[in-house]
């Protein structure tokens, strides 16, 4: 099946953000088929499992991740031969649920070549009330230990999802996020699936426009909780993630990883 290829300034957007959004790709009649399968539940799958192995062909799950933008997109992130982590459901029954605590997925992640992709697929439109999963942008490179920010209430730049039916969220392991209260009269329902790589994740997208001057303006964007001088090395984390996703070791923003990685040999005074 064909599939449509993340460029270059999404990839870095992703870097920058740590989520990247896919509105409304999923066709209406899979979004009509998910309500059922995720009402009867889904049967779980060991960590580690092939995608081909967990979700077999003309499965809902299997076709979800079909559809070109989605495949494209786990393609350019994560990479082919993935495997799963873990599946899971989430629904909020209406007036019903407290909100999560902020957090990260897991235990601190120390990996800086490599990261873990969670799809979060909404089959049904998510409006203000009903709550929908909270996102800080930009918190994924800054380590913490699972909820160790669940004592935070409100960041400032922080995004609610709202969304239109079909709706595709693709998310770094380590951003902070967190489902919210439902106080509306509608069910919400929410499926995640957690992708593990198995490649390199060097290069896997559409690089045509590798060099466009739009990818370091997103690598370098700022988000408003960021402190002046603590957030500045949300930049250079970026800058070295960029690095290893591109095999690029020169790449750079203002200089900033360069300065501090240079190491002169020493020489004689001869």
């Amino acid at each position: 099946m064909p599939t449509t290829s993340l460029t270059s300034v999404q990839v870095a957007r992703f870097v920058a953000a740590g989520y990247l959004r896919l509105d409304a790709v999923v066709p209406d009649e899979l979004n009509d088929r998910a309500i059922g399968v995720l009402e009867a539940g889904l049967p779980a799958v060991p960590y580690g499992t092939p995608i081909e192995d967990a979700f077999p062909t003309g499965g809902f799950t299997r076709d979800l991740l079909e559809v070109p933008e989605v495949a494209g997109a786990l393609r350019g992130l994560v990479g082919p031969g993935a495997t799963v982590d873990h599946h899971a459901v989430h629904v909020r029954r209406p007036r019903g649920g407290e909100a999560q605590p902020l957090h990260g997925d897991a235990i601190i992640d120390v990996r800086p070549d490599a990261f873990d992709v969670q799809l979060m697929y909404y089959p049904r439109a998510v409006e203000a009330d009903m709550g929908g999963t909270l996102v800080v942008p930009g918190s994924h490179l800054r380590r913490t230990n699972e909820s160790d920010t669940g004592r935070y209430q409100n960041l400032l730049g922080q995004v609610r999802l709202t969304c239109p039916a079909g709706t595709v969220m693709l998310l770094h392991h380590g951003i902070w996020h967190g489902g919210r209260r439902n106080d509306s009269d509608v069910q919400r329902y929410m499926y995640k699936i957690r992708f593990n790589p198995t490649v390199p994740q060097v290069l896997l997208w559409d690089t045509a426009d590798l060099r466009d001057p739009a990818v370091a303006r997103e690598l370098d964007r700022r988000f408003p909780w960021y402190e002046h001088a603590t957030g500045r090395l949300e930049v250079h984390n970026r800058v070295h993630l960029w690095r290893t996703m591109t095999a690029d070791p020169t790449f750079d923003i203002d200089y900033w990883a360069t300065r501090v990685s240079n190491r002169p040999l020493l020489r004689s005074a001869v």
